[in-house]
């Protein structure tokens, strides 16, 4: 990085008077990264330099020298000794990729087949037993674009807003995580890790979005997805595609005289491995479905399901940005033929097409209400003095995989998702049986919301009445609400049951509260636990467990110890102790914290994993080390199944067992 950022430094016209200053970092980061050759000829450039010139005194050519031997001999002494490679990083790098690959459909194991049901269309089955953790799907994003996260409301009374957003610290070509970002040349928004990411974004679509890029911010992120899905059309096959379009405006799409003939599961069939063939749309001539723009046509738009106010404005959005497009043509081709600006801009097949682009681009807004993947990163929150890392799934870019699109939607998934920049992994999150089918959540989980809520966000957004299993056993339930949202009895604490009016579960207490009321309390208690949490960033840790011991209490008397606020004020009574370094207190909180995620997600869901690596952290720097290293044990087996061996918290469990198992043996005994 810093030597791209000399690189950059002199392309840019960096001050020749500091040019010997910069070539001897440059030197230096060369031998650092043992380039010992290139290191030496910058040193000979160098000394040629100010032999030529004599701009340096002989004191700086002593300088000059002393640091390149001393660097050199540090290289040496680094290679001296021998490169070993760790089985755990050899095992890792083993499961970064698929092992073998699937011949139908791409970026899949091959224990996974694609199928079409009757009821459900599309879907993946297993083709043989799976084991939790096992890689199932591996694909890069068709299309990314980052999020621009929340506009500012423009007022007299704004101050210009300097905070760093997420379009700051990741690539807006790769969504790699970077510092020292390299800004397009053209505009102020776009920014990339390296040269090469620039270069790519702007000869595959960026020179086109560029002078976009204020009506892109207005018009939304799924407008500017479809955009550039159409933009990157223009690279792979624009006859076909056109053609194709072209077609489906004149309703006279023919029909598919391919071999794309895949299994469909027979529910008339008495026997269940009986299928018949049908065809599938997205795959190719042979057959095979790919992660290219013909997958991405045919996932499907659900035209007849959106509302026509939607449709209008989808269809307004479009026509604003084709109008732009027109105007930026225009604008290029009267700066002249020779001008960069129209080569970037303007290409044959963008200007002769446009209405064609725009139907894409219609076509392609309609489907992502349904079909866009929300990629997420993990993102630690808390204040600097923070010692425990709190951490939450966060939106950074919206993308379309076109075979992560074949999955469809539990509300108790099989499977778990995680991505590295545009890359979404799948993983089994249980053990799958052969024949059964892999399904992944569109959002509403069963351990997040409620099946009613679950139902009614599922049919808004994707058209659906879900009947998964979790749905089905929820509805035939008689209790009032989910038990992580239950209130008990003050006096025998059991589990208060009825709607406007709550009775005690317990037949023996005639304990009975109004809903409202209990409701009113939970209120409260919110709005004393957001008073603590303010004081506790704000670092008045003493008055925040002070607030928070107060709420602790308070909610023990009417709430289930299930309650999500029950959990939430453990956990914040947690980070305000280990901000003291009082471990075992902190430890004794995260633990009730845990109960509680353990209780709502599942023992082996990765909010267990999240939670546990927390307290791996606690008990770490309390030096309980018995203690801290099965904590580090159920951790890791936990989050490697949902988040694979290179996440972030895998690699620092490894590393807080490595410094444990190096430690002198400790006598065990209470945390510091």
């Amino acid at each position: 990085m810093c030597l791209e950022d000399i690189i950059r430094a002199q392309t840019h016209g960096y001050p020749e008077r500091l040019q010997p200053k910069m070539n001897l970092r440059k030197a230096e980061c060369l031998v650092t990264l043992g380039k010992l050759q290139e290191a030496s000829q910058t040193v000979s450039d160098l000394e040629s330099d100010f032999a030529a010139k004599q701009t340096l005194a002989a004191s700086s050519f002593q300088i000059l020298q002393k640091n390149l031997h001393r660097l050199k001999k540090k290289v040496q002494e680094k290679e001296s000794l021998p490169e070993t490679f760790p089985p755990t990083l050899a095992k890792a790098f083993e499961d970064m990729d698929l092992k073998e690959e699937n011949e139908q459909i791409s970026s899949v194991s091959p224990s996974v087949s694609l199928c079409t049901d009757p009821l459900k269309g599309r879907c993946l089955i297993a083709t043989k037993d799976i084991l939790p953790g096992e890689l199932l799907v591996k694909e890069d994003a068709f299309v990314s674009v980052l999020n621009p996260g929340e506009m500012p409301h423009h007022s007299l009374e704004n101050k210009w807003d300097t905070k760093i957003a997420i379009g700051d610290l990741y690539c807006h070509r790769c969504l790699k995580h970077t510092l020292a970002t390299v800004p397009c040349d053209g505009c102020s928004y776009a920014k990339y890790c390296s040269q090469e990411c620039m270069q790519q974004a702007w000869e595959f679509y960026h020179s086109v979005e560029c002078p976009l890029g204020a009506l892109l911010l207005t018009l939304g992120v799924f407008c500017h997805v479809a955009l550039r899905l159409t933009l990157l059309t223009r690279f792979e096959d624009v006859g076909k595609v056109t053609s194709k379009l072209r077609d489906e405006i004149s309703n006279n799409i023919s029909s598919p005289k391919s071999k794309n003939l895949v299994k469909m599961l027979n529910y008339d069939q008495e026997e269940n491995d009986e299928v018949v063939k049908t065809p599938i749309p997205g795959c190719d001539i042979s057959g095979k479905y790919e992660n290219n723009y013909n997958a991405v046509f045919n996932l499907l738009p659900h035209t007849e399901n959106h509302s026509p106010e939607h449709k209008f404005l989808c269809a307004l959005s479009v026509s604003a940005l084709c109008k732009e497009l027109e105007a930026a043509s225009s604008r290029a081709l009267a700066t002249g033929p020779n001008s960069s600006k129209l080569k970037a801009t303007v290409t044959p097949e963008l200007c002769a097409d446009l209405n064609i682009w725009g139907v894409a681009m219609l076509r392609h807004m309609l489907q992502l209400q349904c079909n866009a993947q929300a990629i997420t990163t993990l993102q630690h929150t808390g204040s600097k003095e923070s010692i425990i890392a709190n951490s939450r799934q966060v939106r950074l870019a919206t993308g379309i995989f076109p075979v992560v699109s074949l999955l469809n939607h539990s509300c108790s998934p099989n499977t778990s998702m995680s991505f590295t920049s545009t890359v979404a992994t799948i993983r089994a999150a249980q053990r799958i049986r052969k024949g059964q089918e892999i399904l992944h959540c569109y959002g509403p989980h069963q351990n997040r919301m409620g099946v009613a809520e679950r139902q009614q966000k599922l049919r808004s957004q994707y058209f659906f009445d879900c009947s998964c299993p979790a749905c089905h056993t929820e509805e035939l339930r008689t209790a009032a609400g989910p038990r992580w949202e239950a209130f008990c009895c003050n006096s025998c604490r059991t589990i208060m049951q009825g709607d406007d009016v709550l009775s005690c579960g317990n037949r023996s207490c005639t304990e009975s509260v109004s809903r409202d009321h209990l409701v009113s309390r939970l209120q409260d208690l919110q709005q004393q636990v957001g008073m603590a949490q303010k004081l506790l960033r704000s670092g008045k840790l003493e008055k925040a467990i002070q607030q928070l011991l107060r709420c602790q209490q308070d909610a023990e008397s009417f709430l289930s110890i299930e309650h999500t606020m029950v959990g939430e004020i453990e956990d914040d009574l947690a980070q305000a102790y280990a901000a003291l370094g009082d471990w075992q207190k902190s430890a004794a909180h995260l633990q009730k914290s845990l109960r509680v995620v353990e209780a709502r997600h599942g023992p082996s869901s990765v909010e267990m994993g999240h939670e546990l690596f927390k307290l791996a952290q606690v008990l770490f720097n309390g030096f309980a080390v018995p203690e801290a290293l099965n904590t580090i044990q159920k951790a890791e087996k936990i989050l490697l199944v949902h988040c694979g061996p290179w996440s972030d918290e895998i690699q620092e469990l490894q590393k807080m067992r490595s410094f444990l198992l190096d430690l002198p043996p400790i006598p065990a005994g209470p945390l510091g």
